[in-house]
């Protein structure tokens, strides 16, 4: 989805109780185990490599993506896994920036062994990392990244993430709907991130469709934390929506001081901001934010009532989409090994093989998911219907919050 840059010290005990709570590290879940392919005729439990950021200011994302994941396997496994072997998720940590993901890959291909790997977190880091695993021939599914491009990068690179162009124009569209008057639209985005780029080119054809005035584009960096020039800037057009696409941690800062400046217009996020840890960054001013969403956790259907149940039983509070697409990605390996272990058992295959039939086989099937039913193009573009948008809504105090979809 986007680069990324180290914890700022304001953020460094919120990525702490993150990791805490969601297992953080390198090599979590690793084990003995998974470093022996299901190619050796044993029942050795199937090694899927999980390649996120639990690092960085990125794990902000990336930690919720390890307890989609995880959710994920205990689902599956308790369902009998692939036809009575288990799956094992290998995770390992790419932290926020392109060399740590291609040591991930790396690791996760020759090391681990895994069959197949779902990652990266951002868009800037995929297009670093998977052309690693395409040499490889080792498939990948990213669960967030949704900049222009992906899926082409080459034949073993698919994503359960739609792409921008397909989601941002909704939350603009919920916008006009909320107030008709918008005539004016600032546009802010992190100049040095791969998918704030996309993204930011997507909302600026949407407001030029719309007949609306684009007064200002400002750009900033995702290590920024001070915006007060940008935001100033813009503010003194007076426009009546802004629309940010950078990070949780930098794009929360500026919603921030946006409000701190008087702002008192819609505010539309992008996908960075998709994520309820942006509430700790914004608090109170993060109300009313609009955010477009390839996830509802009313979505209905048995398995996502299962997967809504696992995360609210132990997270305390509704599952966001990335730890819902990361759920996805796993379980679109999961069916997929199921469909070809019942033409020829995986764990007979050698390892080049079963990873080239297993990428040939997941891109033919059609999933029921929690993001609904999800199918792939022939070159691994997802096929998805439904969307939704979302406004946050913050108590009073700012201290607690939550996504209100939008009906």
């Amino acid at each position: 989805m986007k680069n990324a840059i180290t914890c700022t010290t304001a953020l460094l005990s919120t990525c702490a109780l993150l990791l805490t709570a969601c297992g953080g590290g390198t090599n979590t879940g690793t084990n003995p185990t998974t470093n022996t392919p299901a190619t050796t005729g044993t029942s050795s439990a199937i090694p899927i490599g999980i390649a996120v950021a639990q690092t960085s200011n990125v794990a902000l994302l990336g930690q919720e993506e390890v307890a989609g994941a995880k959710i994920a396997e205990k689902y599956f496994n308790d369902k009998g896994g692939i036809n009575g072997t288990p799956v094992k998720l290998v995770f390992q940590d790419t932290g926020g920036d392109e060399a740590g993901t291609i040591n991930a890959f790396q690791t996760l291909i020759n090391k681990d062994k895994v069959v197949g790997i779902v990652g990266p977190t951002l868009s800037q880091q995929a297009f670093s990392a998977n052309p690693v695993a395409e040499r490889a021939k080792v498939p990948v599914i990213g669960p967030s990244n949704t900049a222009k491009g992906i899926p082409e990068i080459g034949d073993y690179i698919a994503r359960v993430s739609a792409p921008v162009s397909i989601v941002a124009p909704n939350s603009v569209k919920a916008a006009l709907k909320q107030n008709p008057n918008i005539k004016k639209v600032a546009v802010f985005y992190a100049q040095n991130d791969a998918f704030s780029k996309s993204e930011t080119e997507i909302f600026q054809k949407t407001v030029k469709d719309q007949n609306l005035e684009l007064v200002t584009v400002q750009k900033f960096q995702t290590s920024d934390t001070d915006f007060q020039s940008q935001a100033t800037n813009a503010l003194n057009l007076k426009p009546d929506l802004v629309i940010i696409s950078g990070l949780a941690a930098d794009g929360g800062n500026l919603v921030r001081q946006l409000r701190e400046l008087g702002y008192k217009g819609l505010i539309v996020g992008g996908n960075g901001l998709n994520t309820s840890n942006v509430l700790t960054v914004c608090k109170a001013s993060c109300d009313g934010v609009l955010i477009a969403q390839a996830y509802s956790p009313e979505h209905p259907g048995e398995i996502n009532a299962a997967f809504r149940k696992a995360y609210t039983d132990q997270y305390k509070k509704e599952p966001p989409q990335f730890s819902a697409q990361t759920f996805a990605a796993v379980q679109v390996y999961v069916e997929a090994l199921q469909a070809l272990d019942k033409k020829s058992k995986v764990n007979k295959l050698q390892l080049p093989q079963l990873r080239t039939q297993l990428n040939t086989q997941l891109l033919t099937g059609k999933y029921n998911t929690p993001l609904g039913e999800i199918a792939f193009t022939p070159i691994g573009e997802v096929v998805q219907k439904d969307f939704y948008v979302a406004q946050i809504k913050m108590d009073k105090d700012g201290s607690k919050g939550k996504f209100a979809f939008l009906k």
